[in-house]
């Protein structure tokens, strides 16, 4: 579910574009400065399995031999680009590798550079060099991937030129010097996600105003997000999420008209979303999922033209679900679960003709379900499980949904199974928790798509029926607590679609079955898996058994 922000092709592209552009201006020999610090790299290297320096010889010339290196004879044969990341592309091929060592100092020597992209190098360690300040002719740097350590340098605010930035996972620490960041005026794209790094968001990054893409996430920082940050004008993708990112979503973050993507999630924000988010008129994906946020949705975010998914899941919401929420008719996807919404769910969603998921689950709606929801004819999953929506039935109109997921757990569901569901094409169906009853009917059979069944904790009675045997997908069943009765073989024999219909999961507990349960059942086709099952009634008295197999 989760899009995160990488270093696109695009841009891989236009280095390979940068780096032929050098490439055909190599007639000049390398100038000796650039040689030795190259070399002083080589020497640092503890383990190249693939070979990545193998050209790179104290008898060849480094501007027309050396693999990964270019040089520019403006500059008097200059080293401009080293390039040895550990995913090499070929003409049929990409090469994945890794290089062991550590970031030679001698590097800064190569004070023409204009390219160092050492990415994906994997074992690459220690500390970056404090002398990479010297390189202030420096526009692209890429050390991601790596296992570099120590703090980023404070020298690093030199590197005024820098437009693209990449340090992401890493093992860096400490804070982001706020020196550095006020320098990056021409920084285009800026990446420490997956590091150690900690303090606060400093509020110089307001001067980093060509920034397209920052992402932040997955560290330790804390404090709260800046208001400088609404600054950042052109600013396309934000990502703080999985931090100790505390305190309120500044309002200035409506200023950011050119945002596609915003990911606070994970973290420990609270308040409520300001109405300002109506200037996100770019705004793709949203999510704010697992923080302490509270407060009503403003109506505002109705006003979000180019939205496509909402993803505010586990968070503390309240009130009622804002109609205006009906306009977002790009929207692909709601995930609303476990909050506090009440009231009812505005007919207007029927207008959202292009949703595929909605999730309101674990909330406090009440019903009845608006029968608008049926002209959603994209929507393939639906959960409402865990609301007081007092159903009785699943209203009459449901068959005209095109589902693959139905939840409808805890939602007051009465009466017998409804027979449409027979040639419906659901795959994940989930009704426990409700006041179902009856026989399980010979028709469940038709369903033949379920790969996952949910009917615990009603009063399902009789046994499982023969038929029950086609259910050749089926990979989690859970029947616990019904008043089911019979032998178990009907399950455990059932037929499986390879690689498909191996039991992942079955929990039969709290019914009335009788008869023994064969010794080999784990060697039964169809179960290879965990299995749990209690209270098995013999005609003397109940036993409780449990058995756990795993392949």
């Amino acid at each position: 579910m989760a899009t995160r922000i990488h270093k696109n092709p695009l841009s891989l592209l236009l280095l390979l574009l940068v780096a032929f552009s050098f490439s055909h201006l190599q007639s000049q020999a390398c100038h000796e400065q650039d040689r030795e610090a190259l070399l002083g790299f080589k020497r640092a290297i503890t383990s190249d399995p693939s070979r990545l320096l193998r050209s790179w010889t104290s008898s060849s010339d480094c501007c027309s031999a050396w693999e990964g290196v270019a040089c520019d004879t403006a500059s008097g044969g200059r080293v401009v680009n080293v390039s040895r990341s550990g995913l090499v592309s070929g003409n049929d091929f990409i090469l994945d590798t890794y290089m062991s060592g550590n970031l030679s100092p001698t590097l800064s020597n190569l004070t023409f550079l204009k390219i160092l992209d050492l990415s994906n190098l994997k074992e690459m360690r220690g500390q970056i060099p404090h002398e990479f300040g010297k390189l202030s002719r420096l526009t692209y740097l890429f050390l991601d991937s790596n296992k570099l350590t120590g703090t980023i340098p404070v020298s690093f605010r030199y590197l005024t030129r820098l437009k693209k930035l990449y340090l992401s996972d890493n093992r860096l620490s400490g804070v982001v010097p706020s020196p550095v960041l006020s320098s990056f005026s021409s920084l285009s794209e800026l990446g420490f996600s997956g590091n150690n790094l900690s303090g606060s968001i400093p509020s110089s990054i307001g001067k980093m105003v060509s920034l397209t893409k920052l992402d932040l996430h997955e560290n330790n920082f804390s404090g709260t997000i800046p208001e400088s940050i609404g600054k950042l004008k052109v600013l396309e993708y934000l990502d703080l999420s999985e931090n100790q990112i505390f305190g309120n979503i500044p309002k200035s973050i409506g200023g950011l008209s050119k945002l596609v993507l915003l990911y606070l999630n994970s973290n420990r924000l609270t308040g409520s979303i300001p109405s300002s988010v109506s200037g996100l008129s770019s705004l793709q994906f949203f999510r704010l999922s697992e923080n302490k946020l509270t407060g009503t949705l403003p109506p505002s975010i109705g006003l979000l033209p180019k939205i496509q998914r909402l993803i505010f899941e586990n968070n503390l919401f309240t009130g009622k679900l804002p109609a205006t929420i009906g306009h977002l008719t790009t929207l692909t996807d709601i995930f609303f679960s476990n909050n506090r919404f009440s009231g009812k769910i505005p007919p207007s969603f029927g207008n959202l003709r292009n949703l595929q998921t909605l999730d309101l689950s674990r909330n406090r709606l009440s019903g009845p379900i608006p029968p608008q929801i049926s002209k959603l004819q994209n929507l393939q999953s639906l959960d409402l499980s865990s609301n007081p929506l007092r159903l009785v039935s699943i209203p009459n109109w449901f068959p005209k949904l095109k589902l693959f997921r139905l939840l409808l757990a805890k939602t007051g569901l009465k009466g017998n199974l409804p027979s449409w569901l027979s040639s419906s094409s659901i795959s994940t169906l989930d009704l426990s928790s409700n006041g179902l009853k009856g026989k399980l009917p010979t028709w469940i059979a038709n369903m033949t798509n379920l790969s996952f069944l949910n009917l615990s904790n009603n009063g399902f009675f009789s046994s499982v029926p023969e038929e029950f045997k086609n259910l050749s997908l089926l990979m989690d069943l859970d029947l616990h607590s019904n008043k089911l009765s019979g032998h178990l073989d009907t399950i455990f024999s059932k037929n499986v679609h390879e690689p498909l219909g191996h039991f992942n999961s079955i929990d039969l507990s709290n019914n009335m079955f009788t008869g023994s349960i064969d010794a080999d059942v784990g060697e039964k086709t169809g179960y290879g898996f965990y299995c749990l099952t209690r209270s098995l009634s013999q005609p003397v008295g109940r036993i409780n058994t449990e058995i756990i197999r795993e392949n």
